[in-house]
């Protein structure tokens, strides 16, 4: 009896693994496992910032044309963030993740080919549309596994991948430049999405794959709330808000992201490898600033604060610093890194928290679209100020202006929030039916 018992038991073995790795610690591998792969995504992206002054010897240029470049990333990436969201909701995590990753991972390779300006910008077009759905797919995986007082601190840690990637973007990129040529810098980034692709097919579950009950049982009614149409929830006042801080705050963080390194290039008469030694600095405080800010967010919602207090505490302490680069012109280049490092730290913080927010509000069948539509925001307006950005360069328009006015947008998103948004607190189903949203 005891022998047939261990070998039903040994039998079992797949099905007790599994129900362990979605024990407490399981949580955590899973947020591990996408911090990776956003990591890997900021890594991609910054490989034409990095490598631009090598691509300049072989395919020639200007501002202009280096900000429709960018754009030509982010309108796609901003569609594909609200459109990728929707997708995730209907197909599920696991599938949605694959596909993204793979796309976008051919996509970085494939700029590797480039003979010209335009095939640049499809390069980048199809990394967009890649890249969009990722943190959509974060969000879901979060509200999937971590309970809510637990969100902000693993969003923060997701939210941190950006700054590995960005992080090691700067001295692995000038390394292969320096070695083996601009081109195969992006050969070897879209490997490395490719080997994380494996990884993630080895080792997501989805929770609950067989419908059962979720863990939390008051959980239950919002894992099963129906999803609300793309319009039901742009109506949402609390949507519409986050959307448009979202929009002024990414416009800004996709300026510092993808203009640092040419701005150490062309004003403080940097080299591959000053930039390869330096440009890595703020990003590593940004990564600092991603897991802090949802660190105190947690630790308020642990004390007892309210969901409302603790977010909105640690979105205003981020805001708050953000002005110091209005400074960067003025002061020596160690002391402008100084200036970036604190607005990089602060800007990660901010954005943690506020993807965390739609996994707060919202059921689970709508936090990928209500995410996209947020990111779908910050994207476009990276998009536009970008365009912006490049022309006013290219018209006798320094960094100058252009700091004061990315080092207000986080303040303004901010005061929006604080006098738009209403009340965050978690929204039942029937409310979202009703458009109750406060």
């Amino acid at each position: 009896m005891k022998r047939r018992q261990f070998l039903r038991n040994a039998g079992n073995l797949p099905y007790i693994l599994r129900t362990m790795r979605r024990s407490a610690e399981a949580n955590w591998y899973y947020v591990a496992l996408v911090t990776a792969a956003i990591a890997i995504s900021y890594f991609d992206r910054q490989t034409l910032s990095v490598a631009v002054t090598s691509i300049q010897k072989t395919i020639p240029l200007n501002n202009q044309q280096f900000s429709w470049l960018q754009t030509a990333f982010l309108i796609p990436y901003a569609f594909l963030y609200a459109g990728g969201g929707r997708l995730l909701d209907a197909i599920g995590t696991r599938r949605g993740f694959l596909v993204i990753m793979l796309w976008w991972s051919a996509a970085c390779a494939l700029q590797g080919l480039a003979n010209g300006v335009s095939f640049l910008l499809v390069g980048r077009f199809l990394l967009g549309m890649g890249e969009g759905g990722a943190f959509p797919a974060c969000t879901r995986v979060v509200a999937e596994w971590v309970p809510a007082e637990k969100r902000s601190t693993a969003m923060g840690i997701i939210n941190a991948g950006t700054s590995v990637g960005s992080v090691l973007a700067p001295p692995l990129i000038g390394f292969i430049l320096l070695t083996s040529g601009w081109r195969m810098a992006f050969f070897a980034s879209g490997a490395l999405g490719i080997a994380w692709t494996a990884w993630w097919a080895a080792s997501y579950r989805a929770q609950n794959p067989s419908g059962s009950a979720p863990a939390d049982p008051t959980a239950a009614p919002i894992l099963a709330a129906p999803a609300s149409s793309f319009l039901r929830l742009a109506s949402i006042r609390q949507v519409q808000v986050l959307v448009g801080a979202k929009f002024l705050s990414d416009s800004a963080w996709y300026f510092y992201l993808l203009w640092l390194p040419k701005y150490l290039y062309d004003v403080r008469g940097f080299d591959i490898k000053h930039v390869s030694a330096y440009a890595w600095i703020p990003y590593a405080a940004s990564g600092l600033g991603s897991f802090l800010g949802g660190w105190l967010s947690s630790s308020l919602l642990a004390r007892g604060r309210s969901l409302d207090f603790a977010r909105k505490c640690a979105l205003g302490l981020s805001a708050a610093f953000m002005p110091v680069v209005i400074l960067v012109p003025h002061v020596s280049v160690s002391y402008a890194l100084a200036l970036f490092s604190i607005a990089f730290f602060c800007q990660q913080s901010w954005s943690g928290l506020i993807m965390t927010l739609p996994a707060d509000i919202f059921p689970l069948s709508n936090v990928g679209a209500v995410a996209g539509m947020i990111g779908f925001g910050g994207a476009i307006g990276g998009a536009i100020f970008g365009v912006i950005a490049g022309w006013l360069l290219d018209h006798g328009f320094g960094y100058g202006t252009l700091f004061p006015i990315v080092g207000s947008f986080h303040v303004i998103a901010f005061l929006a929030i604080l006098l738009l948004g209403g009340k965050f607190r978690p929204l039942q189903p029937h409310n979202l039916q009703d458009g109750v949203t406060a």
